[in-house]
């Protein structure tokens, strides 16, 4: 069984669209999807304490946003929640139109496989092994032969300007690079959904800028990107900003423009 692929477009990656999975799930729903609904949300740990308290999100399909707030807002567990990394202890999670809850764990690793890329902060490069490697590395688990793996992979560089560094070791580039080697990596599937956590963090301004504009110009071209960060100068830069505080969404820049018209 899979998990299918609803509203591909023809231009998409072939071959990551079929992740085994234990069984098939409910179908998603129809019409023009959001990316990600989140409804009530509630993040629970031991102690009482409450990492997400309630909160209700959602984002379509072409959107760019950051989510934003500082230490301890709740925006990190946000992003395990979405990214179907953590489950949340109360309310509804729906990714590519799937409810979370209702799948297993396989089908969840199928889900994240299919449909979500991951971008870091200290980027999680392979040491030994080249940019083209590390890039394909991310459909290790879509069920691609290794040589069709290898050409995504290149494409997904060049799409990134790295065309020259194919062959590059981790060791061999410099931060910015790296950070662009894992963002081919995060694309190389053609996922709905691109999160991005603090992906400046460990860069220097002038890198943070040429991968803050790579952002911008992947969102032009139909990707889906959330932006985690505690920098309010990185959000500003993008057209919607979801602000945290102690667990709950205290502004949402989307919601004040529509109440303003």
């Amino acid at each position: 069984m899979t998990i299918p692929t609803p509203g591909r477009t023809s231009g998409s990656v072939s071959g990551p669209a079929s992740a085994p999975t234990a069984g098939r799930p409910s179908s998603p729903v129809s019409g023009p999807a959001s990316v990600v609904e989140l409804r009530d949300v509630v993040k629970s740990y031991a102690g009482g304490v409450h990492a997400l308290r309630g909160v209700s999100l959602t984002v379509r399909a072409g959107e760019l946003l950051a989510i934003v707030g500082p230490s301890g807002s709740g925006k990190s567990t946000m992003l395990n929640v979405i990214g179907t990394l953590d489950a949340p202890t109360a309310g509804t999670v729906r990714v590519a139109g799937y409810d979370v809850g209702s799948l297993s764990d396989a089908q969840l690793s199928a889900l994240r496989a299919r449909h979500i890329g991951f971008v870091f902060q200290h980027f999680h490069l392979a040491a030994g092994r080249d940019a083209v490697d590390n890039v394909a590395d991310g459909l290790l688990y879509a069920g691609v032969p290794r040589k069709e793996r290898r050409a995504h992979a290149r494409a997904a560089l060049e799409r990134v300007r790295l065309g020259h560094r194919l062959g590059h070791l981790p060791a061999e580039l410099s931060g910015g690079e790296k950070q662009r080697v894992a963002i081919a990596r995060a694309l190389v599937g053609e996922p709905d959904l691109l999160l991005a956590d603090e992906p400046t963090g460990a860069l220097d301004m002038a890198s943070g800028e040429v991968v803050m504009a790579l952002l911008h110009e992947l969102n032009a071209a139909g990707t889906t990107i959330c932006v985690i960060t505690h920098d309010n100068e990185i959000a500003d830069l993008l057209p919607r900003r979801v602000r945290f505080r102690d667990g709950e969404i205290v502004s949402d820049s989307l919601t004040q423009e529509a109440g303003s018209r």
